[in-house]
């Protein structure tokens, strides 16, 4: 089978990546095939069903132009510098140019150790493929930037965790798999050629524009840190918290990648930590934009030595750049709080009403998701599904005025109203103890039904799904904190 791949990352990046082949599965089955993005890229998905899916998508027998390959990068994990990581259970099989002319990566995840798996068995276990493709799937549902699942592969074997675990292989798609950390493993060798020849690279993979700008190196930053600026933004919008965004888990496309301890917050608290080894909660809700601006210095000291004239020069000018970071950040994230609360047109006290608001929801214990959702409702004076969000010590008869008196500002009809703020409010994210539930069916029990339930409604996130309430509905208040692990 050919897929028509290319390669320009192993054809012009000799030196990044160690050529490696999957390890073979024990009777692979397809469990999950992303027709529609299967579509996007020019891959025929009825032909990709069956045994030819199964075996290309576990690794067994990868198309005829493939050339899998491991890619080597470094990292800052929780603020400390590792200089090699890499692909340790991953492979680049190849590259696409879907339907749009644009260039994607198609990789392998679970495949197998690789010369970066670090004495790792290079293989992922069942669950956290499945929460991957979930989760990805919704981010992309709901418009944010996402590397996304092309498929999903059962075997019979098994992966030795906290206990035996059925093994699995997602296939992965990204628009590339170059993350800060890739600038960082040169850099902190002194290759600056090396360094250079990646940033060039990114340059005409992702913002060709620039490359005769005049000042190519700092526009590819100052792209990058709008790009992450965005993707923030759009997080914090739905509540999602990543868990781990250490810099190699950052990548220079600005799309979410590595979906390991992430998870989405029912109850309106900022400093929420879902991952379990995050103890000092440095990738909370909350400082996921400074984590973000923090991950993006450490993109300007790799190409800061790129240039030739005096460092003190270009250090100051990064520095200016990388300053605006936070007013770039809130630019994004106010346009999408503004959509939430149903607002068109930019007025001076916004940012007090969105803030007021998100002030009484964590002191209301308010569900993030739910809150705004319900509150259209209001804009037809039917109040009672939004306040019953928040607990009784709350009044919010002051904000709903003010909120109330800011919409019919814009002049929008109150049945546009409404239609707006649908449109950009889910009402369905992937609640983590019905994705527990899901994976636990799948795994312990081999019954993918609640999977493809769940996978069927986060597909369609904003539309009211009869028969699908539970979905909607956040964990208990007196359940136990939700926890996530990085699971491989």
């Amino acid at each position: 089978m050919s897929i028509s791949f290319s390669h320009t990352f192993a054809n012009e990046l000799d030196g990044f990546y160690k050529a490696c082949s999957p390890e073979k599965c024990t009777s692979p089955r397809l469990l999950q095939v992303n027709a529609a993005l299967a579509d996007e890229l020019g891959l025929d998905h009825k032909l990709l069903h069956g045994e030819v899916g199964a075996s290309m998508f576990s690794g067994n027998a990868l198309p005829d132009d493939s050339n899998p390959i491991a890619q080597v990068y470094a990292g800052h994990q929780f603020g400390m510098f590792t200089p090699q990581l890499g692909d340790g259970r991953a492979l680049l099989i190849g590259e696409v140019v879907d339907r749009n002319g644009d260039r994607r990566d198609i990789q392998l995840k679970g495949s197998g150790r690789t010369p970066y798996s670090r004495g790792g068995d290079g293989k992922s276990a069942l669950g956290p493929v499945l929460r991957e493709y979930l989760v990805s799937e919704a981010m992309h549902q709901f418009g944010i930037a996402t590397t996304r699942a092309l498929a999903a592969v059962g075997t019979e074997d098994w992966v030795a965790r906290e206990a035996l675990k059925p093994r699995a292989v997602l296939t992965r798609v990204s628009a590339s798999h170059i993350r800060v950390g890739s600038f960082e493993f040169f850099a902190a060798r002194g290759e600056w050629a090396q360094v250079k020849r990646l940033a060039d690279y990114a340059i005409d993979r992702h913002f060709p524009h620039i490359r005769d700008s005049g000042d190519a190196y700092l526009d590819f930053f100052k792209s990058v840190m709008q790009k992450q600026a965005k993707l923030i933004a759009d997080w914090m919008s739905v509540g999602f918290v990543h868990g781990v965004m250490n810099t190699d888990n950052m990548t220079i496309s600005g799309e979410t990648i590595d979906y390991g301890p992430c998870a989405f917050m029912d109850r309106y608290v900022p400093s929420t930590v879902f991952s379990s080894i995050d103890e000092h909660g440095r990738y909370a809700y909350e400082n996921q934009p400074k984590i973000g601006q923090w991950n993006l210095a450490q993109l300007a000291k790799a190409l800061i030595p790129l240039y030739q004239e005096d460092q003190e020069v270009v250090i100051q000018r990064f520095v200016d750049e990388l300053d605006t970071f936070n007013d770039i950040y809130e630019s994004f994230w106010l346009e999408n709080m503004r959509a939430k609360l149903g607002l068109i047109n930019e007025s001076e006290g916004d940012l007090d009403l969105v803030n007021e608001l998100l002030r009484l929801m964590h002191q209301g214990d308010a569900d993030f998701t739910l809150t705004f959702r319900s509150l259209a409702n209001v804009r037809l004076n039917d109040e009672i599904q939004f306040k019953s969000q928040f607990n009784n010590s709350i009044n919010l008869d002051d904000w709903s005025s003010r909120w109330l008196k800011r919409v019919l500002v814009d002049g929008v009809s109150a049945d546009q109203c409404i239609l707006n703020m649908n449109a950009v409010n889910p009402l369905y994210i992937p609640r983590n103890h019905k994705i527990e539930e899901a994976l636990d069916a799948a795994v312990n029990d081999n019954d993918f039904e609640l999977f493809r339930s769940m996978l069927n409604v986060v597909s369609e996130p904003y539309f009211f799904r009869p028969g699908f309430d539970k979905y909607a509905e956040p964990s208990l208040s007196n359940a136990e904190p939700y926890v996530t692990f990085c699971g491989t």
